[in-house]
């Protein structure tokens, strides 16, 4: 499918111009995110999906067709039908950490074709790396529990799901509920019951029992349907059961009310019923905050499932995320607009044994260890394939090397950025 159509009219006017004054010089745009208070770190996602739209590239006939219709002439739309991808991009690896200003990727390509490519660009990186970072947070409070993504149907779009849940996984969930981004990506599925499922049968009891009875090897039953606790103790004469057969119940579901009281109140339960290795499961509209203090009052929680919060990142939705020219033809380009000054000329990330609080952001040329942007696509050739679990290990080495002021959750009114280089510094001046 030809992709030139996704994008703003805009950039085709621009482009429309560019042509037509034989502006075709190599370009370079930097994509980085503005600092963002409610986040003082980013994991970044979506470098793959940038590289798997620009391989596909295009106008077709019926594209030039509509395009002929919004007033392009002829010369313009004959430029546009042998337009090809071509350039290059050096970005960070899906998973890195970033800070604000930081660039996730840089384009280089002629000026029309980089320029064509911006809406798509900053599309495909701001929801994955918006909820990437969301779901790190929430490993974050977790403290080493298993969080499940369960935010599929209040995600924004079939494809906008499948997206957010591959964005759950990179930042820090170990499952999902989506079974199509399981497939996807090999991420893996999970999955209980709703309480549908319990309305359906006469009574909660024969419920548990028919599910227990069709999944022995995967039992999870929701306990709130009713009365949580009376819930609690359906399950374990199921539980019973189930061992009578040769199984073991693996757990149970809290989807609502005071869920630090009654995980308690369940551990009870189930421990003095002989059943101290079945696991309790949260659920519910829980955030980040939501389980940072049910992990801090010590309930007896095993694992969380997040839902809309995560799918949506709906505290902070969207970032102020920018694609900016930053050199033409050769020449090192800013601008100086108030408070939303850019940089100017190809750049770099360094980060030492220091850590992300000790990042310089510098030139692309500069001799310097550590640069955290590398070369992926050249004129339609990528040098690796992407690999969900490999980004998911970087995003969680990067939460484990955090240092503990930047691992709080609550609003940073000056969240940090790098440092600039002093060649960067005199460029900038000049």
């Amino acid at each position: 499918m030809a992709r030139g159509l996704y994008t703003d009219l805009y950039e085709l006017r621009m482009v429309a111009s560019y042509l037509k004054r034989g502006m075709t010089g190599p370009a370079t745009f930097s994509l980085y995110i503005r600092p963002t208070p409610e986040r003082p770190w980013f994991i970044a996602h979506g470098v793959d999906s940038v590289l798997d739209f620009l391989d596909g590239f295009g106008y077709s006939d019926e594209d030039l067709t509509f395009l002929r219709g919004l007033g392009f002439d002829e010369a313009t739309l004959s430029e546009l039908a042998k337009m090809d991808p071509r350039g290059e991009v050096w970005a960070v690896p899906d998973g890195t950490m970033v800070l604000a200003n930081e660039p996730i990727l840089e384009v280089t390509a002629p000026l029309p074709f980089a320029q064509l490519v911006e809406t798509a660009v900053i599309n495909l990186v701001q929801l994955p790396t918006v909820v990437a970072t969301k779901a790190a947070r929430i490993a974050l409070a977790a403290g080493g529990r298993p969080v499940v993504d369960f935010g599929f149907r209040r995600a924004q779009g079939l494809e906008t799901g499948v997206a957010a849940s591959l964005a759950a996984f990179v930042g820090g969930g170990l499952a999902t509920s989506n079974v199509e981004a399981a497939r996807r990506y090999g991420i893996p599925a999970v999955g209980t019951m709703a309480h549908s499922y319990i309305q359906a049968h006469p009574d909660e009891i024969s419920a548990f029992r028919a599910y227990a009875e069709d999944f022995p090897e995967n039992t999870i039953l929701l306990v709130d349907t009713y009365d949580t606790l009376e819930g609690v103790r359906n399950a374990v004469v199921v539980a019973g059961e189930l061992r009578e057969a040769g199984h073991e119940l693996r757990g149970i579901r809290l989807d609502s009310g005071d869920l630090a009281s009654l995980s308690r109140q369940s551990r009870t339960i189930l421990d003095e019923a002989g059943f101290p290795d079945v696991q309790i499961f949260a659920s519910g509209g829980l955030d980040e905050s939501g389980i940072a203090d049910l992990v801090g009052v010590g309930a007896p929680i095993d694992s969380f499932g997040v839902g809309t919060d995560l799918a949506v990142s709906r505290d902070v939705p969207a970032v102020d995320i920018v694609y900016k020219l930053v050199a033409y033809n050769g020449r090192p380009v800013s601008k100086l607009s108030t408070g939303k000054l850019t940089l100017p000329g190809a750049k770099q990330v360094f980060r030492v044994a220091g850590g992300i609080e000790d990042d310089v952001l510098g030139l692309r040329d500069e001799d310097r260890p550590g640069g955290l942007l590398v070369p992926t696509w050249r004129d339609g050739a990528r040098s690796e394939s992407f690999d969900a679990a490999a980004a998911r290990q970087r995003a969680a080495e990067a939460l484990t090397a955090l240092p503990d002021p930047l691992k709080k959750l609550e609003r940073f009114e000056s969240p940090p950025t790098p440092r600039l280089s002093s060649r960067l510094e005199d460029l900038a001046r000049a």
